[in-house]
């Protein structure tokens, strides 16, 4: 347990001095395990750890699924996703930022990534919520949020990642992500209701959409639903693999986008670039958290925490409880892969102890990491969209992005208290 603790503190004073926080674990992990088993176990056990990450079959789903998401992002998919959620909700109080919710979500089920959703629907919906005079705090605030929707919705990348490191069925945890997400949406829709109820100023109605108008908008989606149904339907049909799925995916994005004309040679080579460096930054923190996670494990620590609930009979449901707690606290200060790797070895074998599915707990993990990716004051979502749009203070986000932090807790106490709502589909799915 000392030798675990003290590892654990020499990892997050690396990160702290701005140490990458791959380098962080990878190291701490090497150095750790060398001063229990002596250094050529430590070098075997590194060494093993980097060659099976780099040539495991079932990791290939990480870089298709990227590489899907940029091929979606360039194809444009966004807007005409976005134009369909304006139609049908935009002329209620309050309609843009619940199209701009709606858009986030429908965006996120063929992208993947919370932080690709927030970036690419700040360049979409702010400039008509700003041209309907909608406030900036609820505008900003409501992007953030909605990026993180990217997440829960599937196929999401923290999905994949939680799913290879603790072995638990990728179908399954797709599937098991389909009604939280709905119900997200709809009480972050409730929240903008709230609001606009509160302060009819920040969300003006706008004009009211013709079916007419309606069944074009939803014409020009045909290809997005095609290429969700095509992906999802095959993973939970049986038909092919998460890892096939993936590539069927990046294929077919590739293809809509030819057929839009959205690809040159340039365009393709920065979407290849840019897939090849978040991939390699994505195994780089993977690997890191391996080698740190096989020295935690040559610890006492996880025995311990369950020597501990067990002596002092603690209730599963408080144990589980203290874990959100910690995540939430964890996600104000730090970035969300790295979270979820540094912790998945410390508390996955006592949650799995307690009787709890590792379906339902990697659902529980994606959000608490959307709360932190709009968590004051190291939340991602935020400094997306402040990026994106520089002349609003920090503040102001931080206001707007508040009340939806109230939701997605609203939404994860709703999880714990009743684990059927994530269990459900894939009990109907027989998964």
């Amino acid at each position: 347990m000392t030798e675990a603790i003290l590892g654990l503190l020499a990892m997050l004073s690396l990160s702290l001095i701005r140490v990458p926080i791959a380098i962080s674990m990878g190291l701490v992990g090497f150095l750790g395990l060398w001063w229990m088993r002596g250094v050529m176990p430590s070098m075997a056990s590194a060494t093993s750890t980097v060659y099976e990450s780099g040539f495991q079959y079932t990791l290939s789903v990480v870089p298709l699924f990227i590489l899907m998401g940029n091929f979606v992002t360039r194809a444009g998919m966004s807007k005409e996703l976005y134009r369909l959620a304006y139609t049908l909700v935009g002329h209620f109080r309050g309609g843009l930022a619940m199209a701009s919710v709606m858009a986030c979500a429908g965006f996120g089920a063929i992208c993947g990534s919370s932080i690709a959703t927030a970036a690419t629907m700040t360049k979409v919906a702010y400039p008509s919520m700003r041209e309907h005079g909608y406030s900036d705090e609820l505008a900003a605030g409501t992007i953030a949020a909605g990026g993180t929707l990217g997440i829960l919705i599937p196929p999401s990348t923290i999905m994949v990642i939680y799913g290879l490191v603790t072995e638990t069925n990728i179908g399954k945890l797709f599937a098991a992500g389909f009604l939280p997400g709905l119900l997200a949406v709809v009480l972050m829709c409730a929240t903008i209701s709230f609001l606009t109820w509160r302060h009819p100023s920040w969300g003006p109605r706008a004009e009211h959409s013709s079916w007419a108008e309606r069944w074009d908008a939803f014409k020009d989606v045909w290809s997005v639903a095609l290429l969700f149904f095509i992906v999802m339907g095959g993973i939970y049909g049986g038909v092919f693999t998460a890892t096939e799925g993936a590539g069927i995916g990046a294929f077919g994005a590739f293809c809509i986008a030819l057929a839009r004309k959205a690809l040159t040679w340039r365009v393709t080579l920065e979407i290849l670039i840019d897939s090849s460096r978040t991939t390699g930054m994505l195994f780089m923190i993977l690997v890191g958290a391996l080698v740190f996670g096989n020295f935690l494990n040559f610890t006492s620590m996880p025995n311990d925490l369950k020597a501990f609930v067990t002596s002092y009979q603690i209730s599963p449901t408080s144990v589980m409880v203290a874990i959100c707690v910690i995540y939430i606290l964890l996600g104000t200060a730090m970035e969300e892969l790295s979270m979820i790797l540094l912790t998945i070895p410390v508390f996955f074998p006592l949650v799995v102890s307690l009787g709890f599915d590792p379906v339902w707990f990697g659902v529980i993990i994606v959000l608490v990491v959307m709360i932190g990716l709009i968590s004051p004051p190291v939340g991602m979502n935020m400094f997306v969209v402040k990026s994106l749009l520089p002349h609003l203070d920090t503040s102001t986000i931080f206001r707007g992005v508040m009340p939806f932090v109230y939701t997605l807790v609203a939404v994860l106490a709703l999880l714990v208290a009743f684990p059927s709502i994530i269990m459900i589909v894939p009990q109907l799915l027989k998964m």
